[in-house]
Parts: structure tokens; sequence; C-alpha cells
């Protein structure tokens, strides 16, 4: 999409037509192709009609990072795509603002995302980008949603970010040849991230980072924290140390509303030897975040259980919680690992429904899934794992 195109759909002509894609693509129940031929009756420039269709489709995705907000917003495929979920931008930039900065400055703001969760927490906000096309929807979102708020082009690593009480950055970490695993690679430039995290740039800065990230890059005195979403890890941010209160932190986010958040200081086996034992009554899936953190032990203390085995993120204990680092099962029983007599157990508990879950061991659940060929009517759970390097199945209830 072209700016001068971009800006024709923010005038009353353009906000029309995005009117008419919208009511062309629920009248077509979601084709496309039908609702394209709608809006181009109405506008042929085929530009106009093009941006404004994708506008529609892409609010209509977006509606899953952003909610109903979402449908008075503007996109790009690739902003959306990259974009913080909005409950996950809303908890940090809640952590912002509790810190108390005088203004935030977003080195890389793209469609704006983040700039509105700043806004929203009371804090000045301010964004710049390298693309035209990105400071224009992140402008217009900001107007759309009655936000306060700078936006303009500029090159964040060129910036005095000196009057500035914190500075946020989103590294990209994605190329010509698609997503880049190395740091040195980002845009900025991991030296660059190593400055703000120092606090040689700004006063305070936050960096938020790809849940992948190893321990041993974490800088000292900086915290890391690995944030999940309904049981799935978003991302890591990176606290400089002024904004720092622990030194790895897993905050698990929920749909509903809820939020926790599990520290260090939560588990009494750190620079401890892990506590192993025999598989109990209950099994523990540790949540992403947790595992990402490295406070799988964590778990074990408030479950009074112990791991699987050393090296695998399973815990297992005599004792039955709820909580909201873990999913729960209940141990039913244990079946032979070995694939035939694997099969004849299931059948002969009439099962035909079966998830697998498996850590620490090759198998492909699908793969093994098919093998089984199950027929019967019932549904079970199993996990495949490593007990003390040997592979074992258990037949589990989720709690």
């Amino acid at each position: 999409m072209e700016l001068e195109t971009f800006a024709w759909l923010l005038t009353d002509d353009g906000q029309r037509l995005l009117e008419t894609a919208a009511h062309a693509l629920a009248d077509a129940s979601g084709d496309a192709l039908a609702a394209n031929a709608a809006v181009r009756k109405v506008e042929p420039d085929p530009e106009r009609s093009a941006a404004a269709m994708t506008q529609v489709s892409l609010r209509v995705k977006g509606v899953a990072k952003f909610g109903e907000d979402a449908l008075k917003m503007y996109f790009t495929p690739d902003g959306l795509e990259q974009a913080t979920r909005w409950r996950v931008a809303a908890h940090r930039a809640g952590r912002l603002a509790a810190a108390q900065p005088s203004s935030v400055i977003d080195l890389g703001c793209s469609i704006g995302g983040d700039l509105i969760a700043t806004a929203r927490a009371g804090m000045t906000a301010a964004g710049v980008d390298l693309d035209p096309i990105r400071v224009a929807v992140a402008r217009a979102n900001l107007d759309a949603l009655g936000l306060e708020g700078a936006v303009q082009v500029a090159d964040g690593t060129g910036l005095d970010l000196s009057g500035f009480g914190t500075a946020f950055a989103d590294p990209a970490r994605r190329g010509a040849r698609g997503r880049v695993f190395d740091e040195n690679g980002w845009t900025p430039p991991w030296p660059f991230v190593q400055d703000l995290l120092a606090e040689r740039r700004a006063a305070t800065a936050v960096v938020k980072v790809a849940p992948g990230i190893g321990h041993d890059l974490v800088p000292d005195g900086v915290e890391a924290e690995w944030v999940s979403e309904d049981g799935e890890v978003k991302e890591a941010a990176l606290w400089s140390p002024r904004l720092a209160t622990a030194s790895r932190r897993a905050t698990v986010i929920s749909s509903a509303g809820g939020l926790a958040t599990l520290t260090e200081e939560d588990d009494p086996y750190q620079g401890e030897p892990r506590p192993v034992r025999e598989v109990g009554r209950w099994l523990y899936e540790p949540d992403g975040a947790v595992i990402r953190a490295g406070l799988v032990t964590a778990v074990a203390a408030m479950t009074e259980g112990g791991l699987l085995d050393e090296h695998i993120a399973y815990v297992t204990s005599d004792a039955g919680f709820a909580g909201p680092f873990m999913k729960s099962y209940e141990v039913m029983d244990e079946l032979p690992y070995r694939e035939k007599q694997l099969k004849a157990a299931l059948a002969e508990r009439n099962v035909g429904r079966l998830t697998i879950k498996k850590r620490g061991v090759d198998v492909v659940p699908e793969q093994l899934r098919k093998r089984l060929q199950l027929k019967g009517s019932e549904e079970a759970t199993i996990v495949v794992t490593r007990i003390a390097g040997v592979g074992r199945v258990l037949l589990v209830r989720p709690a």
C-alpha cells in the first residue's frame, strides 16, 4: 500500500469505502473475492479498493490480538503479525507506569500496538520508525482510539534519548530471508540493545525479545521476564537494572483477565540439587513461561513434589493442586512403553481418541497415533517421557 493511498483512506471518502468493504465482506459471509467485486463497483480505482478490502480483512484478523479495538484500527500485514497482543502489552505498560517514568519512547513503533498500551496507562508516549507507512498507521491508530502520542519517521539508534524516562525497543527479527535467530542480525543490533539495557542511552529501558533467548545473553543486573497467554509463550522482556525487581520471572496471563507471576524468590531450590522422585498420584506440566524462566523447581516446591527426571520439565507429587503455573493430571496407570504392547493396553481399555503428550523422547505424536490404529469409543491421554533415562508411558486424566 502506498502512503498516498493510505492517506486517502483517512478522508471522508476513504472512510465511506471502508464501511462499504466491511458490509460487503459480511454480506459475502467472508468470501473475499465476492466482497472485492462488490467494492470495485463502488470504487473502481484498484489501489483504493484493494487497500480498503485489505484493511477490513486485517481488522477482522486483528480482533484476536487487539480485541474489538481492531475493528477501528489500521494495519499492515507484517505489522499485525509482529504486533504484541494487547493483554501482554498492557501488562508491560502497567509495570512501566508503576515505575513512574516521565515519558516512554518506542524505538521502532511499527503500527503502534505498544504505543497504544503506553498511552492508555497514562504515560507520555512517543514513537519512531524507519517506515513512513508504519508511522502513518501508528498515528492513525492513536487518533482512532482517541489517545495522545507523537510519532515520526526517524532512526531510533541515532536519537538523543536522554530526555525520555524510558526507552522501549522491539528489535526486528526478520530479514529478507525470513526469521533471524542470531541476535547480531537484529534491527537495531544487539550492541545497541546492550547499551540500552546498560542505561547508557536512556534513564531506563525495556526490550522485547524472542522467548527463545538464552539465559547467557541476559546482561548482569537485567531482569528477564517470560510471558505466556493462555498457555502459549508469547515473548520475553528484558528490564534494565533500575526497572528490574527480580533476575528471572515467569508471567502467566489468561484471556479471562487473570495474571500471575513467579520469580526465583519463589524457588527454594535455587543453587540446590534438583529434587527428583518416583511417579506420584499427580503429574504437573509447568507453563512454557515457567520452563523458559528456569523455574520448574518452583512448581515442584509449590506442589510438594519433585521432578520425574532431572532434565525433563515434568513435576510429580502425591498431593493434588490447581494453579496458573501448571496443568494438572491425575496419574491413573502406567502402560507399556513398547508400541505393540501399548496398542494392546489401549485397545483393552476401548480407547479410540488419544491425546499424546511427550517430553524428552523421540516420538512424533501424530505418527504414533496413526500407527496405534485405535478404534474404540473411549478417550484417553497418555504422557510419553523419560524417567531416569528410561522411556515410560503414563495414563493420565486432566484435572
